[in-house]
């Protein structure tokens, strides 16, 4: 966005409560900046015209996940998952949004002194929520490569938190690719095998059946990712396997998509320049591509606890 669209934006900070974007200040030495301690939520609103509404996706389970990446941080968000999610709502509503969104929740070290720490730092949390269309142009395809750099390892900065210093190792992935004329990484974990995409996770199709690396390979444990899961076994009946996937084998395989809470559904068409199948998105991804996105819009029944309409906090706010 520009800068001036930003400036017109509600966001919300604990201490300050709904402010304009530039009245919420970030001082060149608070430590989530300098040091990287912090955590966020990429959280996803889709605008379903027919009905007027925005539909909220996933949001406690999100604030679940940050809840835990700031245990792991030794960070106090001072919340719980209802006020976030309530909060978010009403910032929502007070932006008046109707397009698809994507809000960041975002929790860090807020001390301005010098020192590597995690104890003894002062907490702040805010939320931001922005207009948003894509964060990959997947229309045709992604043309994937290997990444030469490796996932973070559980031991190193954990990769189960979603922690803001960690997103440079995405970071150097992401550029290798495309600098080199690829559109995404794929990431191993430190012992070779597939990991994830930059930020997203990974999923092939192989003999009919959905294979997706395991939470041991140090992956984010994606929220869309159980979305897909769900898809896959309730409403195509594809078996699912969580396990190791070497590298060879995405070679191989049927179909492979990438996937996240900013990426949606984003299938893969080759890998290390080779065709993944017959070099076109395949019938499987198609399907599941065509399930999510009428999940998130409102358009499945089946999956409505996925979702939170914001219409009851656009009638008690025009009632105000």
């Amino acid at each position: 966005m520009e800068l001036s669209q930003l400036a017109n934006l509600t966001v919300y900070t604990k201490d300050l409560g709904y402010v304009r974007y530039d009245d919420a200040k970030v001082g060149l030495l608070t430590h989530g900046l300098n040091y990287g301690t912090g955590c966020f939520e990429g959280i996803r609103g889709f605008w379903n015209a027919e009905e007027r509404e925005l539909y909220l996706l996933h949001l406690a389970p999100h604030y679940e996940r940050i809840t835990q990446s700031a245990k792991i941080l030794d960070i106090n968000l001072g919340m719980s998952v209802d006020e976030m999610v309530e909060t978010t709502i009403e910032l929502c509503v007070r932006n008046r949004f109707e397009s698809d969104v994507y809000i960041r929740p975002l929790a860090y070290k807020a001390g301005q002194d010098v020192g590597v720490r995690l104890h003894g730092v002062p907490d702040a949390f805010a939320i931001v929520a922005i207009p948003f269309n894509r964060y990959i142009d997947s229309e045709d395809g992604l043309n994937v490569c290997t990444s030469s750099w490796r996932r973070v390892d559980d031991c190193s900065i954990p990769a189960r938190g979603k922690i803001t210093g960690a997103y440079v190792n995405s970071a150097f992935a992401k550029s290798e690719a495309q600098q080199n004329g690829f559109d995404e990484a794929l990431m191993l974990s430190a012992d070779g095998h597939v990991s994830e995409g930059s930020a997203e996770n990974f999923f092939m199709i192989k003999r009919d059946a959905l294979v997706t690396p395991d939470a041991s390979q140090n992956i984010l444990e994606g929220i869309t990712r159980n979305s897909i899961i769900e898809i896959a076994r309730d409403l195509l009946g594809l078996e699912v396997c969580e396990r190791s996937i070497d590298r060879t084998e995405v070679y191989g395989c049927q179909e492979a998509f990438l996937c996240g809470s900013a990426a949606g559904v984003a299938p893969i068409v080759s890998l290390d320049r080779r065709a993944i199948g017959n070099g076109k998105i395949g019938p499987i991804t198609q399907r599941i591509m065509a399930a999510y996105e009428n999940a998130v819009r409102g358009r499945d029944p089946r999956y409505r606890s996925w979702i939170t309409p914001t219409s009851s906090g656009r009638k008690v706010s025009a009632a105000g």
